[in-house]
């Protein structure tokens, strides 16, 4: 009998555990840590998404693509990296390629990308930087390099009409610097520059 009461003791002893350490762990600290989001980082906490106007356009985090309905790339838009992530910047098949810097189709498809934007941009081959012609680990980075966005600066503002310089200058407002100075490489985020260049046209 005596063990038997110490066997129920243990186990509602336990239960009263998982009780506290979940209403503690599972929702107290859950509702504190989303508490001090929303008023700290609101912008952070919600996704860093960027509206035009009343509308949500997508989120700073993610990229997206400018194509058409056959997955060309529309010209007077600033075109992305490449994405391998499902049909491109799908953020439930967040992944590179995995194919290692001497795969043959990966070689090929760098070969082939660059010849392609070479002839979309009318610049020279040698003229592409690496971040044109190939994806990130995720699949889903919303920026380019510095680069890539000023090779692009021609085809657009020919597209738009609109003079050069100010497309240039446009694309060097948006460049943004390295973390604390030092980490990481500049970059532009290429949603944002095409909003930018939307409010341009007015």
């Amino acid at each position: 009998m005596s063990s038997t009461r110490t066997t129920v003791r243990t186990h509602w002893v336990a239960v009263r555990a998982m009780l506290v350490f979940t209403a503690v762990l599972g929702i107290a600290y859950t509702l504190v840590v989303t508490g001090i989001g929303q008023l700290v980082l609101p912008a952070q906490a919600n996704g860093s998404l960027v509206r035009s106007g009343e509308q949500v356009v997508g989120s700073a985090l993610i990229g997206q693509s400018f194509t058409d309905a056959d997955g060309n790339p529309l010209p007077e838009w600033f075109q992305p990296r490449p994405s391998a992530a499902g049909e491109g910047y799908d953020g439930g098949a967040s992944s590179g390629s995995n194919w290692g810097p001497e795969n043959a189709d990966l070689i090929a498809a760098i070969e082939e990308r660059k010849t392609q934007v070479a002839e979309f941009n009318g610049v020279a081959e040698s003229d592409v930087p690496a971040d044109a012609v190939t994806a990130s680990a995720s699949g889903l980075d919303p920026h380019i390099s510095p680069e890539y966005a000023l090779l692009q600066v021609a085809r657009v503002a020919g597209e738009r009409g609109l003079p050069e310089s100010e497309v240039r200058e446009l694309v060097e407002s948006r460049i943004q610097a390295r973390d604390l100075g030092y980490l990481g490489e500049p970059t532009v985020n290429v949603l944002q520059l095409n909003l930018a260049l939307a409010e341009l046209e007015g």
